[in-house]
């Protein structure tokens, strides 16, 4: 296992989890709605977990952490998309813009736990904490798609 070449796979998963925190603060900001606010909170806290997580690990591992956000490609594009949609305040707008972040933020984890662990660079427990944490934002998404079908039929 390259440590190197592990750390940077961890801090691209600590980045978009940072990614993530900032989306969903801003969404939050930007809303009335008390079940998206609380819905936002909750993402926050598995971003923050997260990403607490990933940045032990890369500490463990003698690396450092990145401290910032990319905000870069499409990942930024798709945070842009959620500040624009907030602007207009349309749940189904917020919630179709959250969607696609989501499937950005879990397009990297499977990108990181293909890519990586093909080539051996992660441990089983590494790969483990990455599923795991895959998961989570996977159960997000689905709580995100779930009510943004609901806003589409209510419509």
């Amino acid at each position: 296992m390259e440590k190197e070449k592990t750390v940077n796979a961890l801090n691209r998963l600590v980045v978009i989890n940072k990614d993530r925190i900032e989306g969903y603060e801003k969404a939050s900001e930007n809303t009335e709605e008390k079940d998206l606010k609380t819905l936002f909170a909750k993402f926050v806290q598995t971003s923050q977990k997260c990403r607490n997580e990933l940045i032990s690990e890369i500490e463990k591992l003698g690396g450092k952490a990145e401290e910032g956000t990319k905000m870069s490609g499409k990942f930024f594009r798709v945070w842009m998309d959620v500040k624009s949609a907030l602007s207009g305040k349309d749940r189904k707008a917020i919630l179709s813009s959250c969607e696609q972040g989501e499937e950005k933020a879990i397009e990297v984890y499977k990108d990181v736990l293909n890519d990586h662990d093909k080539s051996g660079q992660l441990t089983p427990k590494l790969k483990s904490l990455i599923k795991a944490q895959y998961d989570l934002i996977n159960s997000d998404k689905g709580k995100i798609s779930s009510m943004q079908n609901a806003a589409v039929q209510a419509s």
